[in-house]
């Protein structure tokens, strides 16, 4: 394979349309909530994924799955949480089973804030994937995603 290899140079192409994709659907999506909200993507990213826990087996998420849901390192996701905490969106307690486990739930004021920015968050997307299907190199990725059945 060489530097000038057609397939890999497909492959660079493909990825950089991807990450085209995600930079203008992010961007988007920002500015919804920051100017709808005061919500960064991250921050409601987190709301999210912490109000989908549950008190069954399993149904608490441990900092290291919370970091990964987010796609943040283990210690950004532990600043972004201490920042929402402070400003009264999450709390933090100790595992019931486990001394040493620290678990992060959202407040009401939380899912208050979750409930209101989730049509923000839902109509920007739809609007930056329309916007992205217009443009010739990105419609099939759009098309992808808009395919996708993602398990819940």
């Amino acid at each position: 394979m060489t530097a000038n290899d057609p397939a890999l140079t497909a492959l660079a192409q493909g990825w950089c349309a991807l990450s085209l994709l995600h930079g203008k659907i992010e961007a988007h999506i920002e500015r919804a909530l920051q100017s709808g909200h005061g919500l960064s993507v991250r921050e409601y990213s987190l709301l999210d994924v912490l109000s989908r826990q549950h008190d069954g087996p399993g149904g608490h998420l441990q900092m290291k799955q919370v970091a990964d849901a987010v796609v943040l390192s283990q210690s950004a996701t532990t600043r972004l949480v201490t920042r929402m905490e402070d400003r009264g969106l999450l709390t933090r307690y100790l595992c019931d089973t486990d001394r040493r486990g620290i678990y992060t739930d959202v407040t009401e004021a939380g899912l208050a804030l979750l409930d209101q920015a989730r049509p923000t968050n839902d109509t920007a997307l739809r609007t930056a994937l329309d916007e992205a299907g217009g443009n010739p190199g990105l419609a099939p990725l759009v098309r992808a995603v808009e395919g996708l059945k993602v398990p819940v």
